[in-house]
C-alpha cells in the first residue's frame, strides 16, 4: 500500500499528460475526420481520389511510424517542433483518417432520397448537407465515435517512443526504479480503463438526451 502511494503522483502526472494528449488530437482529428469525410463523397473525382488517398495511407501504415516519421523528418526541413507537438500531429493526422470513414459511413446511411429532395427544394450541395444530412448523423456516429476515442486514448501511450513523460512512460520510470511491475501496471491499466469508461458513460447520457429529444 505504501508504494502505491507513493507512485500515485507520478502516474497521475503522466495521466495529465495523456489526456492533454488525448482531447487534443480527438479535437483536431474530428474536424479533420469531417473535411475528409465531405471530401470523401464529394461530387469532384478528383477530390475523392485525394481523400481516400489520405485515408489508404494514414490507415494502411503503423501509427508509430507516422509519429518518428514527423518527429524526425520536420526538422530536416527546418520545421522544429516540441516533441508533444509531434506526437500531437501524428495522433490528429491519423485519427482523421480513421474518423473520416466513420463520418463517411453514417452520411452515407441517411436515405439518398432525403438529398435529392432538399436538391429539388434548391438548396446546394453544401447547403443541404449542413442542414439535412449532417444533422442526423450524430446518434449514428456516437458508438463507433466513442470507440475511436477510446483507441486514441491508448494510442496516445506510443508517445513514450519520442521521451514524452505520458501515463504509460510514467509507469516505465517507476517500475524500472522500483522492480515492481505488478503493482505498477495495475495502476497504470486502471488509470486507462477510468478513462474510457467515462467516455463511454458520457456517449450513453449523451444518447439518451438524443433519444429523449427524437
Amino acid at each position: 500500500m505504501g508504494y502505491s502511494i507513493k507512485i500515485l503522483p507520478f502516474l497521475l502526472k503522466g495521466m495529465q499528460q495523456t489526456l492533454i494528449l488525448t482531447a487534443a488530437s480527438a479535437t483536431f482529428g474530428t474536424l479533420l475526420g469531417l473535411l475528409l469525410a465531405l471530401a470523401r463523397i464529394a461530387p469532384a473525382r478528383l477530390v475523392r481520389t485525394a481523400a481516400s488517398g489520405y485515408v489508404t495511407l494514414f490507415r494502411g501504415t503503423p501509427l508509430m511510424l507516422q509519429i518518428l516519421f514527423i518527429w524526425g523528418a520536420l526538422p530536416q526541413v527546418g520545421i522544429v517542433l516540441p516533441d508533444t507537438a509531434c506526437v500531437i500531429i501524428a495522433l490528429s493526422l491519423n485519427a482523421g483518417a480513421y474518423i473520416a470513414e466513420i463520418i463517411r459511413a453514417a452520411i452515407q446511411s441517411i436515405d439518398r432520397g432525403q438529398m435529392e429532395a432538399a436538391r429539388s427544394l434548391g438548396m446546394g450541395y453544401g447547403l443541404a448537407m449542413r442542414r439535412i444530412i449532417l444533422p442526423q448523423t450524430f446518434r449514428r456516429l456516437l458508438p463507433p465515435m466513442v470507440n475511436e476515442l477510446a483507441a486514441l486514448t491508448k494510442d496516445t501511450s506510443l508517445a513514450m517512443v519520442v521521451g514524452i513523460v505520458e501515463l504509460m512512460k510514467a509507469s516505465q520510470q517507476q517500475q524500472s526504479q522500483s522492480f515492481r511491475p505488478a503493482e505498477t501496471y495495475i495502476w497504470t491499466a486502471l488509470g486507462y480503463l477510468l478513462v474510457t469508461m467515462t467516455l463511454m458513460s458520457l456517449a450513453t447520457r449523451f444518447e439518451k438526451k438524443l433519444e429523449a429529444r427524437g
